[in-house]
């Protein structure tokens, strides 16, 4: 049993738990997740480490209430145990002196990037940052990211917080300026990760995605979790969750993730009922 020290709004329908989790504190590097069941009867759900502190003892975990098990998990309060959390889990995330690395997020992405970003800094890079959400109020992390880089640059759907427009949008002004650009990493929602890729890929600058295919055991024992990547199967949770963005099948990837839509939003409307609340 793992117990929640602390709870955060973030945003609308996304939230921070600090867990107490020493043995996973001591060994998570940026990239690393873990696997979460809420409650007993809960499924598992793969979550990225957000945080580590290894004096404390502690794993931060950003999630966006999206079905029924981040609706349970959110139920929690602190104080509270999670009875089942298992990591770190995946390949950590290559971190050396590259050069000039834009870093982009995207949504509860832009919480994923942020060990990342604090290790490329370390390793002497130039980072550049950009975050992106739908507007103001679903931005998030933008204190953190700013201390752990000189450049941070925010885009907004609907203008109302930094540039109006797209992650990618900045990306091309970046690449259009004369700057080399060394590698490009990019975390969010699968059709942001495709578009920043295509804008690379003209200019042959190694691009990294962090895929969210469905995953179960997250131990490559199921292959729930396979990703085609330049024409051959991969499992994510164990080969991944990072690849080569060019190389990456996206349509493959999306197909996959739609399937169990109808059964999602049932678990969701059960899990509701339980709570007393209204499905959002």
């Amino acid at each position: 049993m793992f117990k929640i020290l602390k709870k955060e709004r973030l945003a609308e329908n996304i939230s921070r738990l600090v867990v107490a989790v020493p043995h996973i504190a001591r060994a998570a590097k940026p990239g690393n997740f873990v696997v979460v069941i809420p409650t007993e009867k809960a499924e598992r759900i793969p979550l990225t480490i957000a945080d580590a502190d290894v004096e404390k003892g502690t794993i931060a975990i950003i999630f966006q209430i999206v079905g029924a098990t981040t609706k349970l998990l959110d139920s929690l309060k602190v104080g509270d145990e999670i009875p089942h959390l298992l990591g770190p889990l995946g390949h950590p995330s290559h971190i050396e002196k590259f050069g000039t690395v834009v870093v982009i997020g995207g949504g509860v992405g832009i919480a994923e990037i942020y060990p990342a970003v604090k290790a490329l800094s370390k390793a002497g890079n130039e980072v550049i940052v950009i975050i992106g959400a739908r507007c103001q109020d679903l931005l998030i992390y933008q204190h953190e990211l700013g201390k752990q880089c000189k450049d941070l640059r925010i885009t907004t759907d609907d203008g109302s917080c930094g540039r109006k427009g797209f992650v990618s949008d900045e990306l091309k002004d970046i690449i259009s300026s004369g700057k080399k650009v060394d590698l490009v990493v990019a975390v969010g929602p699968v059709p942001m990760m495709k578009v920043c890729c295509e804008v690379t890929r003209p200019h042959k600058i190694k691009t990294v995605v962090s895929l969210n295919p469905i995953m179960l055991d997250a131990t490559g024992m199921c292959g729930v979790c396979r990703v085609v990547v330049g024409g051959k199967t991969k499992f994510a949770c164990v080969e991944g969750p990072e690849f080569d963005g060019h190389e990456v099948d996206f349509k493959e990837l999306t197909d996959r993730l739609k399937p169990y839509r109808d059964v999602e939003k049932q678990a969701l409307d059960h899990v509701c009922r339980l709570l007393s609340i209204t499905p959002q």
